[in-house]
């Protein structure tokens, strides 16, 4: 049995059936030639760095200039400041010998950046087993055992976090629910945490509110709501590529404005360096049938990701690449099988199984749906392969009942997805 998320499946139908709009040009242009300030960022952790030579015995100095390094990479996407983040957090661990309870939050922050979560967890333990700031350290517990596939032991931290007054607990509670497939209560309980950052009026409570909220409720199909949140965090920072990128998507998934779409990317990439940016503008050109586009910005991608610092940060994007683009099934499996390995949830068995299908390999695609995928996750992406699987396997209802997931889904899948849905 395919369990359903909850939102309207007609109001979705309805919505591509017209040609609505919800952007206008008007609300966000005067946004897109703001630029985060990497030369201010990096004169703020140079000063921490003066200070370190002056005091090179003052180790407080290492988390201040993590924090600083941190904040370029948050801004600018440039990995080499979070590895340089790392690298004093791990020093400043080592020095206090690991007693120092915000020091190993802040480096399993860290780890959890880079998608190296089984690392951050042993920080966690030991955080835990320190005793201080407790409820700081169970609070990234749940994080971590979800990010994890460790479903009841995220549970379990998420129960002893319990404070419905409380912004932390609220969007874990969102993320929870979400998880499990309710996108109704992770809406309510993301608008409640919203609120409260509202009221605290901490500009980064409000922008992490509006935009994750914004995530959902395009999710749900309300794009208009959606649209509207991305706006109020761009209002707060006129800089968040984070807002920019997710006013992109609704031009080009939900108003099929390509030109618009690319327009507001292209503005993005001028300060803020991401891999991923470039999948959406080889999506954009595949969509507008511009091969020599789509291959320049997936050739782009491969050679960012090389990129030794990012680490296993893009094993999930680097096995589509290697599944649906560059036709390397091998490659993809070793990739998959290592993301297993490193968080074995249902997206990642997912993986495996997509590529193990297009090897050829359909009976042990489905072994590994059939075991660790089916009815553990709700992404549409996911939901996807397992049709396509179940398609190949003859299993006529499942596909049936999946299509009907699949198409209300088509805004999150994208314009370019619409006709492999229509022939499942």
């Amino acid at each position: 049995m395919i369990l359903k998320k909850t939102f309207p499946f007609i109001i979705i139908l309805l919505m591509f059936s017209c040609n609505n709009t919800v952007t206008n040009s008007n609300d966000y242009s005067k946004y897109l030639s703001e630029k985060a300030d990497k030369s201010l960022l990096i004169a703020n952790a140079q000063q921490w760095t003066d200070k370190l030579e002056e005091n090179p015995n003052q180790y407080p100095y290492l988390g201040k200039r993590a924090s600083a390094y941190t904040a370029i990479f948050d801004a600018t996407g440039d990995v080499g400041y979070l590895i340089k983040a790392e690298e004093d957090l791990k020093q400043a661990v080592e020095i206090t010998k690991g007693k120092t309870t915000s020091y190993l939050k802040s480096l399993a922050s860290n780890y959890i950046s880079q998608h190296r979560f089984k690392e951050a967890l042993s920080l966690l333990k030991q955080a835990e087993e320190n005793g201080d700031k407790l409820k700081g350290t169970q609070k990234m517990l749940f994080d971590v055992h979800l990010e994890l596939g460790n479903y009841l032991t995220a549970e379990s931290y998420l129960k002893e976090i319990k404070n419905t007054s409380d912004f932390d607990y609220l969007i874990r509670l969102a993320k929870w629910e979400d998880h499990r497939g309710n996108l109704e209560g992770a809406i309510v309980n993301m608008e409640k945490a919203k609120a409260i950052a509202e009221a605290s009026n901490l500009k980064g409570l409000k922008q992490w509110s509006y935009t994750n909220l914004a995530d959902f409720y395009g999710h749900a199909g309300e794009i208009e709501k959606s649209y509207n949140l991305y706006l109020k965090a761009l209002a707060l920072d006129p800089t968040d590529a984070y807002a920019k990128k997710g006013i992109a998507w609704i031009t080009f998934s939900y108003e099929s404005n390509p030109i618009m779409a690319q327009n507001i990317i292209d503005s993005v990439k001028t300060y803020y360096t991401s891999p991923d940016y470039e999948l959406l503008i080889a999506e954009i050109a595949d969509y507008n049938e511009d091969e020599s586009t789509k291959n320049a910005a997936i050739s782009r991608y491969n050679d960012m990701v090389r990129n030794k610092n990012y680490g296993d940060m893009y094993n999930a994007y680097n096995v589509i690449v290697y599944t649906d683009e560059m036709l390397l099934p091998e490659k993809a499996i070793e990739i998959a099988e290592l993301e297993v390995k490193n968080r074995p949830t249902p997206q990642s068995y997912d993986l495996l199984a997509w590529s193990y299908f297009k090897k050829g390999n359909i009976e042990k695609a489905n072994a590994i749906i059939e075991k660790h995928v089916e009815g553990q996750t709700f992404e549409p992406a996911v939901l996807y392969h397992i049709a396509e699987i179940y398609k190949a396997m003859g299993k006529t209802d499942q596909v049936s009942e999946l299509k009907n997931e699949l198409v209300a889904s088509l805004y999150e899948l994208g314009p370019t997805m619409e006709s492999k849905i229509n022939q499942l």
